[in-house]
């Protein structure tokens, strides 16, 4: 969809349509409820993973817009988070490890929440939301951001501890970690505090607006699974036999691919029960017994996450507040499972860079009703032939197909086949456009009648509030105002774009995480609707400057013919004048794909 000045014309009367939707008569605001969680690829149901069982998300998506090419700037958990938080990009906050404070390193930007605050929300984060420690100054960027303090659930200190109980009776360090849940420290889980407090928080609201004048909220929650180690409550694990576990698709290092693309996913090395299996350095492979157990492990602490995603959820339906909060879902970056010989994230891949977002906006992408129930909990444990709300239950077909629109509970009773939960393919909406994280902020701003803000001009450095987004105001109405549930958008942004740095140019120990003082490349990696393209180009850490007249290595994939990004062809001959057209646009960068106005 071309933005011409009819469409902004239509944006406007869009935007005065969600006010008086979102607004009741006491002419309230619109709460916002942000959930963030760590390392999420889109391997939902409503993505179309047939073996991964998240019922309370695909129930999000069929009452929101699902974003199916929605991409991170940075696929590492610090500088992702701080760069949709505040808008802007990692060349801009100047931050591509875990090691320095924007305020201090970059300029004084405003973030999200702190743009609610300051328009008299009241903001509060629960979980991880920001990346702790000095990226957030240690203290989640209070106080700008929350009206409160952060709260971290206590459990969360036992992430580095020997809590997973092994075959020998004793506990280790490990990265595949079914526990019982009760004999763990402090008998619970970070993610299951982080939802209780959410809960509380969700209950606390509700009670007092039947006693003062109601103020409106931004509440995120940061649920740190599916992240390593995959520490879940054990029965989670059964609703995946191994039987029913596949190796990735491709799960072999690419003839083509440049070194300084690979990552040697050494935070997963750590763990004990990897240092056993004595993987050589930097390639690997992990054995074909452990890959099965990892891919188990990441889609059951997903399932476990979706549990909770589910309580919050039900929480806010049954305080009434579904009518009048947007809800936003959103992955901080993806993991590779075994694609390419990787695991992890620290790459420019679309398994890396590729997240699930999907927004519930009341009144647009669904008519709540006072009285009716918006997002019932639905239990994933219970045996599949319950009666689930907003799902069908159907037999399911012979063979597989990881991509196919059907969500498998596997928790069948004996001597049935497995049977699926398949949400309704009329409700939800769902969007191709190509979006990217920074894109949020300014499209939450504008949802929520907040001043939008403006473009960041060249040097943003002074400039408190701004963006390096674009609102995808005009997608949702493009998707929401016309007569299908699927976009025909055609030219929204012809591009998105992310970057990963890199210490050499080939694997070495720091490689998925250097220090800023370490980087000497940095790979820029631009999506369009048929193409990935990257080059590895040497960057100066100390002017935080890349040299697009050095160039290391070039990447091109076909998503057309290779939508797995197998096959490397950015060398071949044939390809020699698209990787020059390809390379034109990714020099001009992300300005020159900004939306027409």
């Amino acid at each position: 969809m071309r933005v011409t000045s009819a469409t902004v014309a239509s944006c406007l009367l869009f935007l005065q349509s969600c006010a008086a939707v979102l607004k009741n008569g006491a002419g309230e605001s619109p709460n916002v409820l942000f959930l963030v969680i760590d390392d999420l690829r889109p391997a939902l149901g409503c993505y179309g993973y047939q073996n991964v069982i998240t019922p309370n998300i695909d129930q999000l998506a069929a009452k929101g817009i699902k974003f199916n090419n929605a991409f991170v700037q940075q696929a590492v958990c610090g500088p992702s988070r701080t760069s949709f938080l505040t808008g802007r990009r990692p060349d801009t906050t100047r931050l591509y490890d875990f090691y320095s404070y924007w305020r201090t390193a970059a300029g004084n930007f405003t973030t999200l929440p702190q743009h609610f605050k300051e328009s008299g929300y009241f903001t509060a984060s629960v979980g991880k939301v920001f990346h702790p420690g000095i990226s957030s100054n240690f203290s989640d960027d209070a106080p700008y951001s929350w009206s409160v303090p952060a709260y971290h659930p206590p459990t969360e200190k036992f992430k580095m501890k020997k809590v997973c109980p092994g075959r020998d009776g004793q506990l280790h360090m490990n990265l595949v970690c079914p526990v019982d849940v009760k004999s763990q420290p402090l008998g619970s889980l970070p993610d299951i505090q982080s939802a209780d407090y959410a809960v509380e928080f969700l209950q606390n609201v509700s009670a007092s607006s039947q006693t003062s004048p109601k103020q409106p909220f931004f509440l995120a929650v940061g649920f740190h699974k599916p992240h390593i180690p995959f520490k879940y409550p054990r029965e989670f694990q059964d609703l995946y036999p191994l039987s029913n576990i596949h190796l990735a698709p491709n799960p072999s290092l690419p003839p083509d691919l440049p070194t300084i693309a690979w990552n040697p996913f050494t935070d997963i090395r750590k763990r004990e029960d990897v240092q056993a299996l004595n993987i050589s350095f930097p390639y690997g492979p992990v054995p074909s017994e452990f890959q099965l157990l990892m891919r188990q492990g990441y889609y059951a602490a997903t399932s476990y996450t979706d549990s909770q995603v589910g309580r919050v959820l039900a929480a806010l339906d049954k305080q009434g507040l579904a009518t009048n909060t947007i809800v936003v879902l959103v992955g901080d970056h993806g993991w590779s499972l075994g694609e390419h010989q990787e695991w992890a994230k620290y790459s420019n891949f679309e398994v890396a860079t590729r997240v699930p977002l999907i927004l519930y906006v009341p009144g647009v992408t669904h008519q709540p009703v006072r009285g009716d129930s918006t997002f019932p909990y639905i239990d994933a444990l219970e045996s599949c032939s319950n009666e689930i709300p907003n799902h069908n239950i159907v037999n399911a077909p012979s063979g597989g197909n990881d991509n196919v629109l059907v969500q498998k509970n596997s928790c069948n009773k004996a001597g049935l086949p497995p049977c699926r939960l398949q949400t309704l393919p009329e409700e939800g909406y769902e969007s191709d456009a190509l979006v990217e994280l920074v894109d949020i902020f300014p499209t939450l701003a504008e949802m929520a009648n907040l001043r939008t803000p403006p473009l960041c001009p060249t040097d943003s450095s002074k400039v408190e509030l701004c963006t390096e987004g674009s609102s995808f105001v005009p997608v949702i109405l493009n998707v929401t105002g016309g007569t299908s549930r699927q976009n025909i958008v055609t030219s929204w942004k012809p591009a998105v774009f992310s970057q990963y740095p890199r210490p050499s140019q080939k694997p070495q120990i720091n490689s998925d995480l250097p220090h800023l003082k370490d980087i000497q490349y940095m790979g820029y990696s631009m999506r369009t609707e048929q193409y990935r393209y990257t080059e590895w180009v040497t960057f100066n850490p100390n002017t935080f400057k890349p040299d697009f007249d050095r160039v290391a290595a070039r990447e091109l994939y076909l998503h057309d013919t290779d939508e797995l990004e197998d096959h490397n062809v950015a060398g071949k001959s044939e390809y020699r004048h698209l990787v020059t057209q390809l390379s034109q646009q990714l020099r001009k960068g992300w300005r020159n794909a900004l939306p027409s106005q």
